[in-house]
């Protein structure tokens, strides 16, 4: 009987199951790749707001507390967004004309707050507390970065689960004292493997990495 195939077709055969693997190897690599990447993230993106606030001026520059802005991080779960008479404060008496600040003033004078972008978005299937973390010791650069060094903001981190485990599987390599926790200058005086175990059990920190945690 005639032989159907060319002797060659094993060959071809073979590259080809070969070249599926690795064409998928690379199609996985790619998605990983792409789920990390800021496209997805938005890590280290700066967004267009209404007006270019630089935290670098204020909290650095000024001295301004983080709480002075935010005013409910340390009872609720949110943070707080100013509303535009925290900005009046100031800014009804300096730089009174700057047509940077116009967008604050419209504000001010029709009562329509600023429709500032989220910088820190997370999912709506996260539950994340500001109060109890900042209670715990959990110092604001620790996600947010280094705001003190940023004259327009961005998003530090990759806000993703992984970055988040992280920190709930060893909080030792994160927690500060609580007093030290709106300090952005902050450095430990002592190893933070140390202060940090000493701290973990001061506070009644727990490891915790179950789903429930933040998926409620």
């Amino acid at each position: 009987m005639a032989q159907i195939f060319h002797r060659s077709t094993n060959t071809v055969a073979k590259a080809t199951i070969y070249g599926g693997v690795f064409i998928l190897a690379f199609l996985g690599w790619m998605f990983m790749a792409l789920n990390r990447s800021s496209y997805n993230t938005n890590q280290g993106v700066i967004l267009e707001q209404p007006v270019p606030f630089s935290h670098d001026h204020h909290t650095a520059g000024l001295g301004i507390d983080c709480r002075y802005c935010h005013t409910s991080v340390e009872e609720s779960a949110f943070a707080g967004i100013p509303p535009t008479q925290t900005c009046m404060n100031c800014h009804g008496q300096i730089w009174t004309g700057a047509a940077l600040l116009e967008p604050v003033r419209a504000s001010w004078r029709t009562g329509q707050p600023i429709e500032w972008r989220r910088v820190h978005d997370l999912p709506d299937f996260v539950y994340f507390n500001h109060s109890t973390h900042v209670a715990r010791g959990i110092g604001c650069e620790t996600c947010h970065g280094p705001v003190n060094e940023m004259p327009l903001m961005y998003q530090a981190a990759s806000l993703q689960m992984e970055w988040c485990l992280a920190c709930h599987r060893n909080p030792e390599k994160y927690v500060r004292p609580v007093e030290e926790v709106f300090n952005l200058d902050w450095e430990p005086e002592e190893p933070q493997e140390v202060l940090g175990a000493r701290l973990v059990e001061e506070y009644g920190i727990e490891r915790l990495d179950n789903c429930s945690t933040c998926h409620r």
